[in-house]
């Protein structure tokens, strides 16, 4: 009878070892061909946002390409607040990587203006058009900036394809109206690139950002687009003068592009400012106590 038990006894141990061989048999090896794949993903880490003569052109555009796989991944998966602070970040990230590329490619946009040919025109050498469209990849571009400068910007309308309809609506506005003022060149060497009514035009657009979105965390930098504009505007700039002195008198196109704007907008605090601007230099108010006198500083 004892010697039985202990047959059975062997017999079970032989079978619990020979489920244990099967269950280990049955794990597929950790080297596998999608393991593999998973690893090396996994294993990938972007170069530093802090610039470094070591790091190559493919290097900045294969980070900038991972950082967007990931932010689509992010934003498909979070609420419109979380988003928004995916996309300061997100612009924190690239700004970043987009500074060390212009450290690095100084020699290139130093000649790219040699390529010019016409208005708007270029010739690039080959290994410009490929590096451009590199670029073009993660959302970037040679812009040319006036005076012989050239630099390597986000394309003007890459935020809002990244997060539209996917941010609150303060956040849509503003990266909506980021995106229309980064459309053109907005000024170069104190001199401003679009007309006097376009610049009255995008203070209005900020203005009415500021009153619709007050509590918005954008708030301050929607402030600081709008009075930086409104400097320009009712100050001008070096190249761009507001006031005849010789004349004593505001210019003529000015003066022009000003009332424009008080018809259109009257009830806004843009048009307020330059009734106020006009009365000033209508009374000979003198120019550098214009300023103290409309009440620009904030």
């Amino acid at each position: 009878m004892i010697k039985k038990i202990i047959a059975v006894c062997i017999l079970s141990v032989a079978v619990v070892s020979c489920k244990k061989e099967t269950a280990v048999s049955d794990v597929k090896p950790a080297n596998d061909s999608i393991a593999k794949n998973e690893t090396k993903e996994d294993q990938y880490k972007p170069i530093d946002t802090a610039c470094s003569s070591e790091n190559k052109t493919e290097d900045y555009i294969t980070a900038l390409q991972w950082y967007r796989t990931k932010i689509d991944k992010e934003i498909a998966a979070n609420s419109p607040e979380q988003n928004n602070k995916v996309y300061e970040d997100y612009v924190k990230i690239r700004d970043k990587y987009t500074d060390c590329f212009n450290d690095s490619q100084t020699e290139i946009l130093d000649k790219y203006v040699d390529y010019h040919t016409g208005p708007d025109t270029y010739n690039l050498p080959d290994n410009i058009k490929k590096m451009a469209a590199e670029l073009n990849k993660a959302g970037l571009e040679f812009r040319v900036m006036g005076e012989g400068l050239t630099e390597i910007h986000s394309l003007p309308g890459y935020y809002e394809s990244v997060f539209k309809n996917k941010v609150t609506p303060d956040y849509a506005a503003y990266i909506s109206q980021m995106a229309k003022d980064n459309k053109e060149n907005y000024a170069v060497n104190g001199g401003l690139l679009i007309t006097w009514e376009e610049l009255g035009d995008r203070l209005i657009e900020w203005e009415n950002f500021i009153n619709k979105y007050p509590k918005s965390p954008l708030i301050k930098k929607a402030k600081d687009n709008y009075h930086n504009y409104l400097l320009d505007y009712l100050l001008g700039m070096d190249s761009d003068r507001i006031y005849d002195s010789e004349e004593g008198k505001i210019y003529d196109d000015k003066r022009e592009a000003y009332n424009k704007l008080i018809k259109k907008y009257p009830n806004s605090t843009t048009a307020k400012k330059t009734k106020e601007l006009i009365a000033a230099y209508d009374a000979h108010i003198p120019v550098d106590q214009i300023e103290d006198k409309i009440n620009l500083r904030r």
